[in-house]
């Protein structure tokens, strides 16, 4: 089975957090998965389109929702399938044009599932608190700043 390498080393428990985070803001605003993000160990941050800013109500239930999803420690489970076996619920709208045939899908419990070649815990509780740092809109782009605390 021939897969693609991945091109950047990755700060796991704030990745997996980036796919929790994802699935989130996809079930609280209806948005799609980010496109833009930037996620280190340090500070991470991620984009998404939304035509409006949340309120500061909002903001604070994505934050516990989040840690919520992380105190369930969710399993962190890989799949690997065809082009032709992804379920309909997977996007690939993020992958490279030459990604290979076999993809690895990531499921975090029953909560989220994505192809993703990055690197991920084992399960959420493993993530560490996570706290929104800051947030900004700008033109339909809602920015959330965020760290993991191990």
């Amino acid at each position: 089975m021939e897969l693609n390498e991945h091109n950047k080393a990755e700060f796991p428990p704030a990745h997996t957090a980036e796919h929790l985070l994802n699935q989130t803001m996809i079930r609280m605003f209806g948005t799609e998965r980010s496109k833009n993000a930037h996620i280190e160990r340090k500070k991470s941050k991620i984009n998404y389109n939304l035509p409006e800013c949340p309120s500061a109500e909002k903001i604070a239930e994505i934050e516990r929702v989040m840690n919520q999803l992380i105190a369930d420690d969710l399993p962190v489970t890989y799949e690997f399938v065809t082009r032709d076996t992804i379920p309909a619920n997977v996007s690939l709208d993020k992958l490279p044009e030459d990604a290979s045939e076999t993809l690895r899908l990531v499921r975090i419990g029953d909560y989220d599932v994505c192809a993703c070649i990055g690197t991920h815990v084992n399960s959420t509780k493993e993530i560490g608190q996570f706290r929104i740092t800051s947030t900004s809109y700008n033109e339909g782009s809602f920015r959330i700043v965020f760290k993991v605390a191990e």
